[in-house]
């Protein structure tokens, strides 16, 4: 199976997209995008309001709570030059969600726009409550730069990026960020500081709609991955095995545990790729737990451990052994590292459908929903160019249901 995966060729999960076909800004309400259903070969349509009547019967939806910060900061270097620092991740040994509540300096992975027109020198943005922030380039990091930050307040860097950034829209919007994407660009249930794109699939849904789907039964629980700019990355080599697959933190809290260990015989639906990369890791996490008794902390699940081709556990076993070693850590949350790529071949372990967006020509995402329909892909594709859905991150969505056994 390895070698199936690893000789896919990109080209053929290309399409045309037109620039008019992609969502510039989203809908209002949120939950009348619309929606594409897929099961068993068959293709319908509605709204996301209506999202109750297909999906399966006792079903349990993950949401990814991550938050996005305004990671897009702007300083002026003189008064013609603007040179702008795009925040990536920690470059410390920290986790991203203790860089969030680190106080001043800190030092940070980050893009710089106009990186030759800085040599040296501090550059700085005053605040409106008078707080001023600086950035020091310190090193380069292959095509990124260490930055050091510094304020003079005592405040969080995730205040200080609320206060001095702009939201990191996608490239492929082709706009800037406008005051109204502090909040559309974010979903409702978006809680943990650290993400640099949003979980898209998540921003379909209206306070009305997760009462409706609670009211009826369905469950829901939370897990907090943190998207990277790697989401946004086409896949730009030949075949699959020539392209790095990017790194993500994901966290899992014990209520997460206890809550997929008692559902799982419910069908589980992840809200988003990345809610799906994550619980899939969880998965492969538990794998490794089982292969070598309790880890050190090194929680990192690479590129291909999925792909080896032998016999696996059950997906109740490997879940057990995630929530025994956090018991005998005395972890009430485990901080976990997910290269995880899920292309056609991949065997799922645990989800039993997918909501997500429309996505990019050629990337990584697009093979993901491949994994789970083949080259049933394209005629979902064509359907939506087709009827008129828009794509992308501000886009409509679909429902994809693995085929029943």
């Amino acid at each position: 199976m390895e070698q199936d995966v690893k000789n896919i060729r990109i080209e053929e999960y290309n399409y045309p997209l037109p620039d008019e076909r992609i969502a510039k800004y989203p809908v209002s309400p949120r939950d009348i995008s619309k929606l594409l259903i897929y099961e068993d070969g068959n293709i319908r349509e509605d709204q996301y309001k209506h999202l109750l009547k297909y999906l399966p019967r006792d079903s349990f939806l993950l949401f990814n709570q991550t938050r996005v910060v305004q990671a897009r900061l702007k300083f002026p270097k003189n008064e013609t030059t603007t040179i702008e620092v795009f925040c990536l991740e920690p470059a410390e040994q920290m986790d991203i969600q203790q860089a969030m509540q680190a106080k001043s300096p800190l030092r940070y992975k980050c893009l710089v726009g106009g990186a030759r027109k800085w040599k040296t020198g501090k550059l700085s943005i005053e605040l409106e409550d008078g707080t001023a922030l600086y950035a020091e380039k310190i090193d380069r990091d292959n095509g990124s730069f260490i930055i050091e930050f510094s304020w003079d307040s005592d405040c969080h860097f995730a205040d200080i990026l609320e206060k001095a950034g702009k939201t990191p829209l996608p490239p492929y919007l082709n706009r800037d960020a406008e005051d109204a994407d502090k909040s559309t660009y974010q979903t409702l249930f978006a809680k943990q500081n650290g993400s640099v794109a949003a979980p898209t699939a998540g921003l379909h849904f209206t306070e009305a709609l997760l009462q409706e789907l609670k009211d009826c039964g369905v469950e829901e629980a939370f897990v907090t991955l943190h998207v990277g700019a790697g989401t946004f990355k086409p896949v730009s080599t030949e075949t699959v095995a020539e392209h790095d697959m990017h790194y993500e933190e994901f966290f899992i809290d014990k209520k997460l545990m206890d809550s997929l260990l008692d559902n799982l015989d419910r069908p589980i639906i992840p809200v988003g790729t990345t809610s799906l990369r994550a619980l899939e890791s969880i998965y492969w996490l538990g794998v490794k737990i089982l292969k070598s008794g309790i880890l050190d902390d090194s929680y990192v699940i690479t590129q291909w451990e999925p792909y080896s081709g032998e016999k696996l556990p059950r997906p109740l076993e490997a879940l057990q052994a995630v929530a025994y070693e956090m018991s005998i850590k005395n972890l009430e949350i485990l901080t976990a590292k997910t290269q995880l790529i899920i292309a056609p071949g991949y065997e799922h372990q645990i989800c039993s459908g997918l909501l997500t967006n429309f996505h990019q020509p050629k990337s990584t995402l697009l093979l993901l929903v491949s994994s789970f329909v083949g080259p049933k892909w394209k005629d979902i594709y064509d359907y939506a160019l087709d009827h008129d859905f828009r794509f992308l991150s501000y886009g409509d969505g679909c429902l994809i249901l693995k085929p029943k056994k």
